[in-house]
């Protein structure tokens, strides 16, 4: 016989049956009964948000870096309009998240009541799915279901919304196996692949002289087994790999295969490899505009082989030869199989002349800088956080501008779910929460969100979070005082014309750490950024470090706006921007 419990008490328990361990929430008046059942419980803990976007963005880093599900918990009206940000952030990268908003009591509902909105109208195009559950007894059914819709497929953020009095009454719940959760009525995502399909592929990958695997956040969504095998049919095949910034350790920064990230700040070599190719495998990417530049231009040359678990996506923006619609991992896994079927042997060699080009294109040093002994250069205090952090199991959040562009440049990444940036819809703030999530998730792992000083100040109050359930995360603030990525693009297409992308007041970062409870540190001086790096890191408490860094360096490699892969603004060691250079290697402009 099922057990009878509140409303209120099977989130709780549905919740503890999905193996959820972490929620992240701000209470108010429509979701006190389950905040009444969260503290009679001890399976669940609850982690006490300053502001509802920080919860949603501390959910995503969370399972960002595990592979779980991340949880929100939030109340009605301005609590859940104030998670929407996260949840159109996690639908645009494809991040699990379970939203639980309150509702006013069913009898009010369109009655304009107290802290009462239309949840399910307002988050119906930033969710994967969602719910108004007005009774008691389809709350168990609802809950389990949410957390397979988040988890299956291509994953997504669902919020479930939840009237008052349902919280009240009482009602059966039902265990996932007793209403069936592990199916949904409808949504039947499609896992496995076409195998004439990926035989199909890997006969035109034996044929191919200009091969590339271009890679994506799918690969890393598919879990750590996927990685392994992108690694395993790299190496038989001896492909070039490169990677959109979602995708960024599914392939080893180390690997002499590997290229870089690719797309409008991506590296000469990869965009160059991109322009060339003669067969192009997506496995897990969506083909982005950041990606592709001008679409009419985009690979002209190359068969295009697309394999997705989200039908949707194939052939949206950039037709597909030869779609495979299936989940990464399993895909990858029969074209290693399929492969060592036909052969054992490497192309290597009969793709030699393509590594060749490739090596010319590397030589270009398109993340070359120029550094200087009298200020710190940006991608300089990177390459020094790397390098502190080398051999360590170091998880990187970041906030959104120049600095994001930096890190995902100039920081390797050797392993998946380390990397955790917003980048479909490029949300200023997002780090330090994610970072937050993320220490939640590992406690004892050194988590550094590389942020910007405009940016971080979106919801820096979430430093209080940390220093609350003593987080020791690391905020690195690049701080140019500028917002930086748009003061770039006014300097290259605006005349340089600097409206409003300055900041004339920051906060003093040492005193506002110490003022939240954290620890400050501020260096400005190259000769003593190792020193002050290596006090970052050793600190078990949440640090804010403030590193000022070169006003005016601009972020390349760039593709610009309208311009193919074969047309970058390329770094040229001196202090103008750069220059654009052709497929020969020419100086354009």
């Amino acid at each position: 016989m099922a057990e009878q419990m509140t409303g209120a008490e099977m989130v709780i328990e549905a919740l503890a049956d999905q193996g959820v361990e972490h929620i992240f929430g701000y209470p108010g008046g429509a979701v006190l009964p389950i905040y009444d059942a969260i503290f009679q419980q001890d399976k669940v803990r609850h982690i006490l948000v300053r502001h509802e976007q920080g919860a949603t963005h501390m959910a995503e880093g969370y399972a960002r870096s595990t592979g779980k599900c991340g949880v929100v918990l939030v109340t009605s009206g301005p609590g859940a309009t104030n998670a929407v940000t996260g949840l159109t952030d996690a639908l645009m990268d494809s991040i699990p998240m379970v939203c639980i908003t309150g509702q006013v009591p069913n009898p009010l509902i369109g009655s304009d009541a107290f802290q009462e909105c239309d949840t399910v109208g307002i988050t119906r195009s930033c969710t994967k799915h969602n719910y108004l559950v007005k009774n008691v007894n389809d709350l168990p059914r609802v809950l389990h279901e949410a957390f397979f819709i988040a988890m299956s497929g291509r994953p997504g953020p669902v919020v479930v919304d939840i009237p008052k009095d349902v919280q009240f009454a009482l009602g059966a719940y039902l265990r996932p196996e007793e209403v069936g959760a592990s199916r949904h009525r409808s949504y039947k995502p499609h896992r496995e692949g076409d195998l004439n399909a990926i035989e199909a592929a890997v006969e035109l990958m034996l044929r191919a002289e200009r091969p590339i695997f271009y890679t994506g956040g799918g690969v890393i969504n598919s879990g750590p087994e996927a990685s392994e095998r992108l690694r395993e049919l790299a190496e038989l095949t001896g492909f070039p790999v490169t990677s959109t910034l979602m995708g960024l350790g599914a392939f080893p920064g180390s690997d002499p295969q590997w290229m870089g990230m690719l797309g409008m700040h991506g590296t000469y070599e990869a965009n160059m490899a991109m322009h060339d190719c003669d067969l192009m495998i997506c496995i897990g990417a969506r083909f982005d505009d950041r990606i592709t530049g001008r679409i009419d231009a985009f690979s002209p040359n190359s068969k295009k082989i697309h394999v997705d678990i989200d039908p949707s996506s194939i052939s949206k923006t950039v037709r597909a030869d030869l779609p495979i619609v299936g989940d990464c991992g399993w895909v990858l896994e029969e074209m290693v199989r399929i492969w060592r079927s036909k052969t054992n042997a490497s192309r290597a060699e009969a793709i030699a002349p393509w590594w060749k080009e490739i090596e010319t294109w590397r030589k270009r040093n398109s993340l070359g800088f120029k550094n200087s002994s009298s200020v710190i250069k940006p991608q300089h205090a990177i390459r020094r956080l790397y390098e502190a952090t080398r051999g360590r199991d170091v998880y990187i959040t970041t906030e959104v501008g120049q600095h994001q562009m930096w890190a995902a440049q100039h920081f390797p990444f050797e392993l998946p779910n380390r990397w955790m940036t917003s980048g479909g819809l490029g949300t200023m703030g997002y780090g330090l929460p994610a970072a937050v999530g993320v220490q939640v998730a590992h406690p004892d792992a050194l988590v550094i969100d590389i942020a910007g000083e405009a940016s971080v100040q979106m919801t820096m109050q979430e430093m209080s979070t940390a220093v609350q359930y003593e987080l020791p995360i690391k905020v690195f603030i690049l701080n140019n005082e500028r917002m930086g990525m748009v003061r770039q693009w006014q300097e290259l297409l605006h005349g340089g014309r600097y409206a409003h992308s300055y900041s004339e007041s920051l906060p003093d970062f040492v005193k506002l750490a110490e003022a939240y409870g954290g620890v400050g540190i501020k260096c400005s001086d190259p000769a003593g950024l190792d020193d002050a790096i290596a006090e970052m890191i050793n600190v078990r408490r949440p640090v804010i470090f403030d590193c000022v860094v070169e006003k005016h360096e601009n972020c390349l490699p760039m593709i610009p706006s309208g311009k193919p892969h074969n047309e970058m603004i390329l770094p040229d060691h001196t202090e103008d921007i750069g220059s654009i250079i052709d497929a020969k290697g020419r100086a354009l402009v």
